[in-house]
C-alpha cells in the first residue's frame, strides 16, 4: 500500500543530489576582487598581471592571489577595505589603458565552477553601493524630435522648390510659413508624403501658415523609445565606469533605476549618468561678417557660438558627423602641445562625410561645438521646477591642414579628467534625453555586511524554531518534515544560485516566509493521519489517506499563495520582485519536499512494516 516505485526514488534521489551540488557554493562564499578588462586597444596577458601585483606590493597592499580568466586579471583579496584601495591603486597605475571593476569572485573549488556551479549574487542592500531614481524629461526628446523634423521638411521644401519664410521648431510642432499661399497644396501633400507621422494643421486667419506636429501614437512611441535609448546608453556608460553586476531597469513610464554594487565613488557616478555630452562638427563661416553677426544680423546659413573663453565664433549651420557615428574615443595628450586631447575613431559614413568636407575645405578652419542638456531646479511660489538647459561651447577651432577620414584628434579641453569623461561619454553614446536624479542613496559595505548578518540569523532562528516545534508536535513525523524543511531550504537556494538570481533583504525576507509555509503542507498531512487513527483505521490505512486526502487542500493552498507571488513579480518593481522569486521557488520546493520527499522516507522506514501505532 505505502510503496513508491524505484524510477520514483530514483528521480528524487537526482533532484536533491543536484540541489546539494549547486547549493554547496554558498557555503565557500566570495572573496573581494578586483576584475581588471582589456579595451578594444590593449590586452590583458603576464606582463599586465606583474605590473599590477608590483604596483599593490609597492603600496603595501596584501591580495590573496591573482589568476587570468576569460575576462582577463583576477585579483582576490582578504578583506573589503583592501579591495577599495587597490582599485584605486590600479586605476592611477593603469589609467586608460585597462578597465578594473570591483568585483565578487566565488571561493568554490574550480570543479565546481567548470559546471557552473556558483553563489548567488548578492544585492546592493547586502553588498554595498549606489542606489539612483532617474527621471527621464521625454519633452526634451520630443523638443529635439521636432528639431530634426524643422531640418528635414526645410530639405525637402527646397527640394520640391516650394519658396517658405520660415520654417520654426517649437517644443511641440514645428510652425512653417511660406511665401506663397498658392503652395500651401503642394507644401501639404510633400510633407504628408514624406513624413506620415506627422498631422498637419492650418490657420484660416494666416493663409501661408500651418503646423506640423506629431501624432499621439507616434508621440507616445518616441517617448517610450527615448527611455529605452537612455537606459542602453546608461548601461553602456556604466560598463565604461566598471561595476560588475549593475542593475539598470525601467520604473513606470519615465523613470529608470540605477544600482552600482560596490561603488562608493557617488560624485563621479553622478557625473557619468546625468551628463548629456555631445559633438557636433561644423565648418567655421568665414563668408560672412561675425562683428555684423554679433550685432545681431546672423545669416540664415549660420549660427553665432562662443568660445570658452567667451570669443564669439561663427559657424555653419550645416552638421558635418555627430557624435552618433563615433565608434570609439580615447583620452590621451597632443604629442606636440602636451594638452589633453581625445582621439576619435568614425564610423564608415562619418569617415566618408568626413574625408569629402576636408578634402573641399583645406585650409579653412573647422570647429568642435560640445553640447550639454543640463537639469536645472528653481523654486517657483515654493514649488520646484525643474527646467533643461542646453548648453553649446566651441571647445576647438583648428585649421583642416591634411585630408582625414576615420581617425582624428580634438583638443581645447580643460583638463586631463574632462578628456577621460569626454572619452567615456562618446564611447558610451549620448542620451536621447536629459535625466535628472530624483533620488540617491549610499550603503556603505559595512552596513551591507550588518545586514547579511542579520538576515542569516533570521533565517537560522525561524528554522530553529519551526525543527523543535514539529519535533515536540510530531515526534517521529515530525522530524521526517524537519528534514523536508532542510531539503526545501537547500533546493531553494540551489535554484537561486542556478539562475544566478540577486539576493537582497526582501528576498532574505521571502526565505523566511517560506521556512514557515514549508511545513504547512506536512501539518495538513499529519492531522489528516491522526483523523484517521482516531476513526480506528489501521496506520498503513492512514498514513495513504492522509497523503491522498490532504493532496487537493494543500494544492488549493500553495496554488493561491502563487498566484498572489506571480502577481507581485509582474506588478511590483526591484525589491518586491526578489521578494516574490524567493516565494514563489519555496512554494514550488515546499510541495515537492512535502509531499513527495516525506512520503518516500516515511515508505522507505514503515512502508513493509506491521505497526499498531504511529509516533505522531
Amino acid at each position: 500500500m505505502n510503496k513508491y516505485p524505484l524510477w520514483k526514488y530514483l528521480l528524487i534521489a537526482v533532484i536533491l543530489t543536484a540541489g546539494a551540488l549547486y547549493a554547496a557554493p554558498n557555503l565557500y562564499g566570495d572573496d573581494p576582487a578586483l576584475q581588471v578588462s582589456a579595451t578594444p586597444q590593449t590586452r590583458v596577458d603576464e606582463t599586465t598581471q606583474k605590473q599590477a601585483a608590483a604596483a599593490l606590493d609597492e603600496a603595501g597592499i596584501a591580495y590573496r592571489s591573482t589568476e587570468m580568466n576569460e575576462f582577463g586579471l583576477l585579483i582576490r583579496f582578504n578583506d573589503v577595505e583592501s579591495q577599495l584601495r587597490a582599485n584605486e591603486r590600479l586605476r592611477i597605475t593603469f589609467g586608460e589603458q585597462f578597465t578594473v571593476a570591483l568585483n565578487l569572485a566565488s571561493a568554490a573549488p574550480k570543479w565546481m565552477q567548470s559546471i557552473n556551479a556558483l553563489p548567488m549574487y548578492l544585492g546592493l542592500d547586502l553588498r554595498g553601493g549606489l542606489h539612483f531614481l532617474l527621471e527621464v524629461d521625454t519633452e526634451t526628446a520630443v523638443r529635439q524630435a521636432m528639431e530634426r523634423y524643422a531640418d528635414d521638411v526645410r530639405t525637402l521644401l527646397r527640394e520640391k522648390r516650394i519658396r517658405y519664410a520660415s520654417i520654426i521648431a517649437e517644443p511641440q510642432r514645428v510652425r512653417i510659413e511660406l511665401r506663397n499661399p498658392e503652395e500651401r497644396g503642394a507644401a501639404n501633400d510633400a510633407i504628408r508624403a514624406e513624413f506620415g507621422e506627422l498631422q498637419l494643421s492650418e490657420d484660416d486667419a494666416e493663409p501661408t501658415v500651418f503646423t506640423a506636429t506629431l501624432r499621439e501614437p507616434e508621440l507616445r512611441e518616441l517617448r517610450k523609445q527615448a527611455v529605452k535609448q537612455n537606459i542602453t546608453t546608461l548601461r553602456n556608460r556604466v560598463n565604461e565606469v566598471g561595476v560588475a553586476e549593475p542593475v539598470i531597469q525601467q520604473q513606470g513610464e519615465g523613470r529608470i533605476v540605477v544600482q552600482l554594487p560596490g561603488l562608493q565613488d557617488s560624485a563621479r557616478a553622478k557625473r557619468i549618468l546625468s551628463a548629456t555630452a555631445s559633438l557636433e562638427f561644423r565648418l567655421v563661416d568665414i563668408e560672412h561678417s561675425l562683428q555684423e553677426a554679433v550685432q545681431g544680423r546672423v545669416p540664415i546659413t549660420a549660427r553665432l557660438y562662443r568660445e570658452r573663453n567667451g570669443n564669439p565664433v561663427l559657424l555653419k549651420k550645416r552638421v558635418i558627423i555627430t557624435g552618433d557615428q563615433i565608434t570609439n574615443a580615447s583620452a590621451g595628450f597632443d604629442s606636440q602641445s602636451g594638452q589633453p586631447a581625445v582621439f576619435v575613431n568614425l564610423d564608415g559614413t562619418g569617415a566618408r562625410i568626413m574625408q569629402e568636407t576636408t578634402k573641399a575645405n583645406l585650409k579653412k578652419p573647422m570647429a568642435v561645438v560640445f553640447i550639454e542638456d543640463k537639469a536645472i531646479s528653481r523654486l517657483v511660489d515654493g514649488k520646484e521646477i525643474v527646467e533643461t538647459k542646453r548648453i553649446e561651447e566651441v571647445i576647438n577651432v583648428a585649421t583642416i591642414q591634411s585630408v582625414f577620414s576615420k581617425r582624428f584628434q580634438i583638443t581645447g579641453l580643460d583638463s586631463p579628467e574632462e578628456s577621460r569623461d569626454l572619452a567615456l561619454l562618446l564611447r558610451a553614446g549620448a542620451l536621447a534625453a536629459p535625466i535628472r536624479i530624483v533620488e540617491e542613496r549610499t550603503i556603505g559595505p559595512s552596513l551591507g555586511k550588518d545586514n547579511i548578518d542579520q538576515g542569516f540569523r533570521s533565517v537560522v532562528i525561524g528554522f530553529v524554531l519551526v525543527l523543535a516545534f514539529m519535533t515536540l508536535w510530531y515526534r517521529g513525523f515530525g522530524l521526517v518534515a524537519n528534514l523536508a524543511l532542510f531539503l526545501n531550504l537547500a533546493l531553494l537556494i540551489a535554484v537561486l544560485s542556478m539562475l544566478q538570481a540577486t539576493l537582497t533583504l526582501p528576498g532574505i525576507a521571502g526565505i523566511v516566509l517560506t521556512v514557515g509555509m514549508a511545513v504547512d503542507a506536512n501539518v495538513l498531512i499529519f492531522e489528516r493521519i491522526r483523523e484517521e487513527l482516531r476513526a480506528g483505521n489501521t496506520p498503513q490505512a492512514s498514513i495513504a489517506a492522509g497523503y491522498d486526502k490532504a493532496l487537493s487542500t494543500i494544492a488549493d493552498a500553495n496554488i493561491t499563495t502563487l498566484i498572489a507571488a506571480v502577481t507581485l513579480f509582474v506588478l511590483g518593481t526591484g525589491p518586491i520582485k526578489g521578494f516574490a522569486v524567493t516565494l514563489s521557488i519555496g512554494i514550488v520546493m515546499s510541495m515537492f519536499t512535502a509531499i513527495m520527499v516525506t512520503r518516500a522516507v516515511v515508505n522507505l522506514f514503515v512502508g513493509n512494516r506491521r505497526l499498531n501505532k504511529l509516533s505522531i
